[in-house]
């Protein structure tokens, strides 16, 4: 369980090294990434940490154990007296997606990506399904890794999305592109959305209430998503959903 006093910013962890020198004089020295670690497990974020510590080129600057205290780290927050923390400086963030009961990243995605010249933001979580890699994408990732990456490919796409490139883990770019190979129209994001409450047992006017959209439309988008995947009942779209890795049960 997460200790609501984990939420908060720890900035300035990575220490400045000093850089080489030959007959006195100091070497130019690269300019290292600063990241934001987002995630609510201590532990992960301690080892996230332990690995980039023991590269030359990047530095934990931050941590955040939900959203929303990213979104303070990035902008600064005020505090009962009224005075702003100066925001951190950051190069790219590395986003959980489920967070407990705090901001999940998918919509923290979508704050940051609104603000003044937003840092890049890859998704690292367990999550490998088309609502979770579509949403995430949808909501502005740069990319979108898993935690099983071996710790080099995680570090590639590290730098990769800093700069503004494309970063996918290998079997999170063949689920893309099956989607966009595959015969059978592609469930859209609202469509996913529907199915995924659905499968937490949500009845047309239940889901209605959630989306705040009417129960005609979520029907329409019902009569969609049988079509698209080729059943005609809730309980077919559900298991077979479940089946290909379009939704997750938690």
């Amino acid at each position: 369980m997460t200790d609501p006093t984990d939420r908060h910013q720890e900035s300035n962890l990575g220490g400045a090294r000093t850089a080489p020198s030959v007959a006195g004089r100091d070497l130019p020295q690269e300019p290292r990434l600063r990241i934001l670690l987002v995630d609510d497990h201590p532990v992960v974020r301690h080892g996230l940490k332990a690995m980039f510590a023991e590269r030359p080129d990047m530095d934990v600057v931050a941590e955040a154990a939900d959203g929303r205290a990213a979104l303070d780290v990035l902008t600064g927050t005020v505090g009962t007296g009224g005075t702003r923390t100066r925001e951190t400086e950051v190069d790219i963030v590395l986003m959980d997606l489920r967070m407990g009961a705090g901001m999940d990243g998918v919509t923290a995605i979508r704050h940051i990506t609104e603000l003044d010249s937003p840092p890049p933001v890859l998704v690292l979580t367990t999550y490998d399904t088309d609502a979770d890699i579509l949403a995430a994408v949808e909501a502005g990732a740069t990319g979108y890794m898993l935690k099983d990456a071996p710790p080099e490919q995680l570090c590639e796409a590290v730098h990769a999305a800093a700069r503004g490139q494309t970063a996918l883990a290998p079997g999170v770019a063949n689920r893309l592109m099956d989607r966009l190979r595959s015969p059978r129209p592609a469930l859209s994001g609202r469509e996913l959305e529907i199915l995924g409450l659905l499968a937490q047992g949500l009845s047309n006017r239940a889901i209605s209430r959630e989306l705040f959209i009417s129960e005609a439309t979520v029907k329409t988008h019902l009569v969609h998503v049988f079509d698209k995947l080729g059943v005609d009942n809730r309980t077919a779209a559900i298991t077979t959903a479940l089946q290909r890795g379009i939704i997750r049960v938690d």
